[in-house]
């Protein structure tokens, strides 16, 4: 799906007029703001894009469409707890690390601004776009619920995700050229989402995981979870000229 997309912006930015592609990828760090709920930690995970721009070779200003594959969310971690029970006896519930994988294909439009005069050969950029993602599938590693039955009711449930989300992008970086028509990119981005990834109401009447609580019934609340995360990336940059002839 990402090589048609590159395909069909290719052919719109190539038509008649000079443009520049390439395609870029690295490492990735996603964080989720999560209402009425815990901290959760950061999820470490890679990230890939095509792209394409607009390109005169006296101009400083590009308009730019990109498309992608990124691994969006957050983790969480649980550590080593003893519970006592009524007949005295301890239970030791171990540390549990849970990676909360949403994996997007992304697709940005946007506008891109060189500065300045170039810096050890390179010419630095900033840039700002609108996003779309849609979410391909999902990845809840809650790992053994018979070791700590309380964990497979904490949250993402597959029903409450949202498919389509949008944001925006913002960020910067360095084009490094080998030569008039090849170079490389070295790009810093934050890119937060402004609708929820995940928006689930409050459940009520859910059986308590914890045989030892005070009631046998619970309410899992409300929650809202949008992504945020912050992208570095290294790339390859290809200039294709059109030159016409009267």
């Amino acid at each position: 799906m990402i090589f048609l997309l590159y395909f069909f912006l290719s052919a719109s930015f190539s038509f008649a007029q000079s443009s520049a592609f390439g395609f870029k990828g690295g490492g990735l760090m996603g964080l989720q703001r999560w209402d009425n709920s815990f901290q959760t930690e950061p999820l470490f995970r890679y990230q890939g894009s095509v792209f394409i721009e607009s390109y005169e070779e006296d101009s400083p200003f590009s308009l730019f469409a990109q498309a992608g594959y990124h691994i969006k969310g957050s983790s969480l971690r649980t550590y080593a707890t003893v519970f006592v029970r009524p007949d005295g006896t301890q239970q030791t519930l171990p540390s549990q690390f849970t990676p909360l994988e949403f994996r997007n294909l992304s697709l940005i439009i946007g506008a891109k601004q060189r500065v300045g005069s170039g810096f050890m050969g390179g010419q630095p950029y900033y840039m700002f776009g609108v996003r779309g993602d849609y979410t391909v599938n999902t990845k809840f590693g809650f790992g053994d619920p018979n070791i700590n039955p309380f964990y497979s009711y904490i949250y993402p449930f597959e029903g409450f995700v949202r498919k389509f989300n949008y944001g925006f992008s913002v960020g910067g970086g360095m084009e490094l050229p080998f030569s008039k028509l090849i170079g490389m990119i070295v790009e810093l981005s934050v890119n937060p989402d402004l609708s929820q990834q995940y928006n689930q109401p409050a459940i009520p009447n859910i059986r308590n995981p914890n045989p030892y609580g005070s009631s046998s019934l619970i309410t899992i609340p409300e929650r809202k979870i949008a992504n945020l995360t912050v992208e570095l990336s290294v790339g390859f940059r290809f200039i294709h000229k059109v030159i016409l002839i009267d």
